[in-house]
């Protein structure tokens, strides 16, 4: 992948780089591609994307997912499937395509016009059927609302050609001795040709009759134009009801308003090439239009140029694919051209990952650096007393300024400047320390947490709020102070080395090695005094919890000596008035209260393990009848072991006899 960039504005080839030979093995391919960086590193968009020889021209259809393309040698067509990013067929034709239309949604209905004077149907199957016009056709165009075929060439005549009906009507007699290019507009249905004398004549197709002539040829000649014949029209292309483009051959393209004969804009490519192809881009109001050459992009109020495009071989058609950034060309050679416009719009739905991929390059652009020579301009070898170079092979002429010798820099400029070295000293030592500074985390953007709606309600619910009365904020708070008190010290550590080191003009940083004596006892104090501060609040913690037993065992006390009333429900035994009442205490206090009071029966353990973690222990009651049962199983198992013989007399003898086979 190649990217460029003209008026800021990056474009993406994507079909630059080496294409390896079909007739190669795949363990060929393989190594290759480990030989050749610039094969390892292409971008193969579509699988195969390529004519023979030469491709003249290339379409979209109407539901973006077929690209359809012609070429030679030999004729043929190409169809691939953008959803699985390859070729799906490819038909050979008996003669050169001049061009074709896509009637249908999908590559269903295609017809061709031939070099030959042949027009050629396709179906989905194949070739479905083929007839032959008068004259040789230079372009055509479909009329939906009729059924009607317009081809016009080399002849005064528009030929008609009805596909419902299946024959040929009458033809539309223009003023011109030939024509070359024609379109019909979308909304209203105008028919519109451009003729060799520089005119454009429209036609309404409903009475087949003449309703406007243009002479665009006249309106094209500038002051600043320089043309040596007279312009015919090589394109022509509508855009909404009332805008229409047209293209000279030689290098001017006419913004027209139906409603006036003449021209809103003239804009001349400056290259005296016929303009290929004409094509309008609607989100941004521009215009992109190309010859053998180039393709341009500018504004369609103001004429300003955007940005171009200008391709390794010669450009035969160009197609832009709908609403999206993408541009297709058929070129002058064996590969056709992919390219990526971001600011144009989005990258097609098959191909979306192109967004990400190219934001990833935005993100870490490569500057091209040349680490043998020195760019300077007029100003700098004035004052170097260089401009007596200019013109010579010591200084080679680029943009506004030019290319020396590094070596040749550093010396001139040592003479005229003899502290040159202390000032390259300083630059050394503030590029090792912006270096160092870079290789820390750095976070690219910082997003306000508190009102970013995924997090957001964590900081408004109370339930995330941090108690700091809590056991366990309590006892990490010495830790999490220390941390970040220490974490201001070695900044403020580092800071002081910056500024030695900007002091001392050193050109290297001291090594890292181990922490000297007094940062090891400093951190041996502050250990120390972190492990005292979280005793000191397990102390206060632990007389704190001892007071609210206290207090809550006044409460019980208190409780228990309040007369009180209470109802015995239907099918409850009535047992005693002190077991109903501790039953009703501990049914309305909390489960941690109810823990605490199994705890006094000696049920409940508690247990510290580490700072802020506990170890709960809990050992359910037994009743009276399993305390039983426990202690005869105990007689049992003592009674059964005075009364049981030991068998250690017994001893195992060697078996005698034949061994067992």
């Amino acid at each position: 992948m190649q990217v460029s960039s003209l008026n800021e504005v990056k474009i993406y080839s994507l079909s630059c780089g080496k294409s390896l030979p079909e007739w190669l093995s795949d363990r060929k391919k393989r190594a290759l591609q480990k030989k050749d960086v610039d094969v390892r590193r292409r971008i193969e968009l579509i699988q195969d994307f390529e004519m023979p020889t030469v491709c003249t021209t290339i379409k979209v259809s109407k539901d973006g997912q077929y690209i359809l393309a012609t070429g030679t040698y030999k004729p043929r067509v190409r169809c691939y499937d953008t959803y699985q990013l390859s070729l799906k067929f490819e038909r050979c034709l008996d003669s050169e395509v001049v061009t074709f239309e896509i009637l249908s949604d999908d590559y269903s209905k295609i017809v061709f016009l031939h070099n030959d004077r042949y027009i050629e149907f396709h179906s989905q199957s194949g070739f479905y059927y083929k007839t032959r016009i008068p004259k040789f056709g230079r372009d055509f165009s479909y009329h939906y609302p009729s059924c009607d075929l317009y081809f016009v060439g080399a002849s005064s005549e528009v030929y008609r050609l009805n596909l419902e009906q299946g024959r040929y009507l009458n033809p539309l007699q223009t003023d011109a001795a030939e024509n070359n290019v024609c379109d019909i507009n979308a909304v209203h249905g105008l028919f519109a040709t451009g003729t060799i004398e520089g005119r454009v004549e429209c036609w309404d197709p409903r009475v087949r009759k003449r309703v406007g002539v243009l002479d665009c040829a006249l309106n094209s000649v500038t002051a600043d134009s320089e043309i040596n014949s007279l312009p015919t029209i090589s394109a022509l292309k509508f855009n909404g009801a009332l805008s229409m483009a047209v293209g000279t051959s030689t290098g001017q393209v006419l913004l027209y308003d139906l409603r006036s004969d003449k021209p809103l804009l003239v804009k001349d490519h400056q290259y005296g090439l016929p303009i290929k192809s004409v094509h309008f881009q609607e989100s941004l109001d521009l215009v992109l239009s190309a010859d053998s050459r180039i393709v341009k992009m500018w504004n369609k109020d103001s004429g300003k140029i955007f940005t171009s495009l200008e391709p390794e071989h010669d450009l035969n058609d160009v197609c832009l694919y709908p609403s999206s950034g993408m541009l297709l060309t058929a070129n002058e050679s064996p590969k056709m051209g992919i390219y990526y416009i971001p600011v144009l719009g989005p990258a097609p739905r098959w191909c979306s990952f192109l967004d990400n991929l190219t934001e990833e390059l935005e993100e870490n652009p490569e500057s091209t650096v040349y680490d043998d020579y020195k760019f300077v301009t007029k100003k700098d070898l004035e004052n170097l007393g260089l401009t007596h170079l200019i013109g010579s092979p010591f200084l080679r002429a680029y943009m506004h300024g030019f290319f020396m010798d590094i070596r040749l820099y550093h010396k001139v400029k040592l003479m005229v400047n003899p502290f040159a070295y202390e000032e390259y000293r300083k630059d050394r030592i503030r590029q090792k320390i912006e270096e160092t500074r870079a290789q820390r985390v750095q976070l690219k953007s910082l997003p306000n947490i508190l009102t970013d709606d995924r997090f957001k309600v964590m900081f408004e619910n109370p339930d995330f709020q941090v108690d700091e009365d809590s056991e366990e904020f309590r006892l990490l708070n010495p830790l999490v102070s220390r941390i970040s008190e220490k974490r201001k010290k070695q900044l403020r550590l580092l800071e002081q080395q910056e500024q030695q080191e900007r002091l001392k003009k050193e050109e290297e940083e001291e090594p890292e090695g181990k922490p000297s004596d007094a940062e090891s006892s400093e951190s041996s104090d502050d250990e120390k005094d972190w492990v005292e501060e979280v005793r000191k609040q397990r102390r206060l913690l632990q007389q704190e919890e001892r007071v609210k037993r206290q207090e809550q065992l006044k409460e019980d006390q208190q409780t228990v000596l309040k007369p009180q009333f209470y109802e015995i429900k239907a099918g409850e035994e009535f047992r005693s008035f002190k077991e109903s009442a501790t039953k009703q205490r501990l049914m309305n206090k909390t489960l941690e209260d109810r823990l605490k009071l199994e705890a006094k029966h000696g049920t409940l353990n508690v247990s510290d393990t580490t700072v802020g973690s506990k170890q709960l222990t809990f050992t359910l009651k037994r009743s009276e009848q399993q305390k039983k049962q426990q202690e005869a199983e105990k007689l049992h198992r003592q009674e059964r072991k005075k009364l049981r013989r030991s068998a250690s007399h017994l001893r195992s003898r060697p078996r005698r006899g034949r061994p067992f086979h």
